[in-house]
């Protein structure tokens, strides 16, 4: 049966929208845990991998390490602990297509609306067709949200006065083009994120000069790129033995470092501080460059594998200006300074657009969710939203940490309605007038930009976003599925008898 007939007559227990890191982890999940349950995987673009399919920058790679960001379920086996994402992609691939995922994702299939009906306990779900155009409707029991928190389409770039008179081109790497040459050329990178940090030494090989220009420094920490002791077990033990045994090492030295950082700050900094110090040249200036106004880990630390960025400027091949953008000219841009900064191309690294579970607009029978008044339910639903999960990952650690513990619950919530015969569950607030702040507690300028648009969250469990992994492996493997706040319902029991058994 031709893909879209298939999709357009289906009706599926869970419908995972996104063929991402998250959307596969929650397909293996369900297969493992829940072998019963249909599921389709619905991926609006043409391939799969999300992030590692759709970013073509050069040197683009992961700011974890594999062994964490990698699937508990399976072992990452190369010798680089820190890899692009070119082995990233064939992983992803190769844990789709080794557990028979891939089969059951539906490319270029975007969702644009779902409608939850009570009356029916299930969603109606819209889609477009990409790739022709043609719009179809399909049913699910549940829905997954696996599409990450930003959006595909368009990154995030400033007005900058007098753009239109610079001379060469203007590229974000959101957007990179295959056929763009730059050996020889003089380049000049927009911002000082991860993915600065990542296009700097990798442009600095063929480029004549790279300048990363920042308005303000991040901290910037080098990693080594292979694992010793994780390459060194792989020799001695079973694969999934020394896989193990490196996640749990490197999960405890994670967890370590984020809670040294939020406990001794001024002593963090003073380490990364040295740290920079001795990998840059002598005299220079570490404070103006690589002293960032905030406290470590209030916004994301960037990993540069073995100290490649602090190499280049070392050799002489980049460099890192901190000031602020007047205008664009014809030959590059001016500071406020009143330094010009020549360029023969322009990077825009200036972060990402955030856009929630991919626009999708949602309504609970007949009434639109709006997002910013949602609160999350132990981050991973919505208030007064049923039968609906999504997955966000750790923002101060490797992303799938999360995503394995979210789904293993979601499996688990499965089971307990099956148990006791519910068809629909949703978490309901306390109190309407609950204290929340917002979801993310970060820094990073791609998020105060959406702030307001995003969901909230509470003061105290189940309400809010955790960010601890051993809080979370503890209650979300471990604990209780019923919760006092999570109102079930079924066709056979009454409502209030309901939420009294899963209380």
């Amino acid at each position: 049966m031709p893909l879209q007939q298939q999709a357009a007559a289906a009706h599926t227990d869970v419908l995972i929208i996104g063929a991402g890191v998250s959307g596969i982890g929650a397909a293996y999940y369900l297969q493992r845990d829940q072998p019963e349950k249909s599921y389709i995987i619905l991926e609006a673009r043409e391939a799969s991998g999300g992030t590692w399919d759709l970013f073509r920058y050069p040197g683009i790679r992961s700011d974890s390490d594999l062994h964490t960001f990698g699937y508990e379920f399976k072992p990452w086996i190369d010798s680089e602990a820190i890899a692009g994402a070119d082995k990233i992609l064939d992983y992803l691939r190769k844990t789709a297509a080794e557990n028979g995922i891939d089969s059951k994702i539906h490319y270029n299939h975007r969702v644009l609306g779902a409608a939850w009906s009570s009356a029916d306990a299930r969603w109606t779900v819209e889609v477009e067709r990409s790739d022709t155009g043609e719009r179809i409707s399909m049913t699910c029991n549940w829905i997954f949200a696996a599409a990450g928190y930003y959006r595909y389409d368009e990154g995030f770039t400033p007005e900058f006065e007098g753009r239109e008179d610079f001379k060469g081109d203007v590229i974000h790497p959101q957007h990179w083009p295959e056929d763009l040459d730059y050996s020889g050329k003089r380049v000049l990178v927009i911002g000082s994120g991860a993915t600065a940090v990542t296009l700097v030494p990798a442009l600095a090989r063929k480029a004549a000069h790279v300048t990363m220009l920042q308005r303000t420094p991040t901290y910037v920490m080098s990693l080594p790129s292979r694992d010793p002791l994780a390459n060194g077990l792989r020799k001695l033990l079973p694969a999934t033995w020394a896989y193990a045994l490196t996640r749990r090492k490197n999960i405890a030295i994670s967890s370590a470092v984020w809670r040294f950082c939020q406990k001794y700050p001024k002593t963090a900094r003073r380490i990364i501080r040295r740290m920079n110090q001795k990998a840059l040249p002598e005299g220079y200036p570490v404070d103006e460059h690589f002293n960032p106004p905030y406290n470590p880990w209030d916004q994301r630390l960037c990993a540069v594998p073995n100290g490649d960025l602090f190499r280049a400027i070392s050799k002489g091949k980049a460099s890192v200006v901190t000031d602020h953008i007047r205008s664009f000219t014809p030959r590059g841009v001016a500071l406020k300074s009143g330094q010009e900064l020549e360029a023969d191309i322009i990077v825009t690294a200036t972060g990402l657009n955030l856009l929630v579970f991919g626009g999708i607009k949602v309504t609970v029978d007949g009434k639109a969710v709006d997002y910013a008044e949602k609160v999350a339910f132990k981050g991973m639903m919505l208030d007064g939203v049923p039968n609906l999960a999504f997955a966000v990952g750790y923002t101060n650690s490797s992303w799938t940490l999360k995503i394995g513990l979210l789904c293993e619950h979601f499996c688990r919530l499965l089971a307990h309605m099956d148990k006791h015969g519910f068809k629909s569950c949703v978490p309901e607030l306390p109190d309407e007038n609950m204290e929340t702040r917002p979801l993310l507690d970060f820094g990073a300028g791609y998020v105060k930009r959406s702030i307001d648009s995003l969901p909230r969250q509470g003061e105290g469990w189940p309400w809010v976003m955790s960010m601890d992994y051993q809080h979370d492996r503890a209650v979300l493997r471990k604990g209780e599925v019923a919760d006092p706040h999570l109102k079930f319902e079924s066709t056979v029991t009454p409502v209030a008898e309901a939420g009294n058994q899963a209380a």
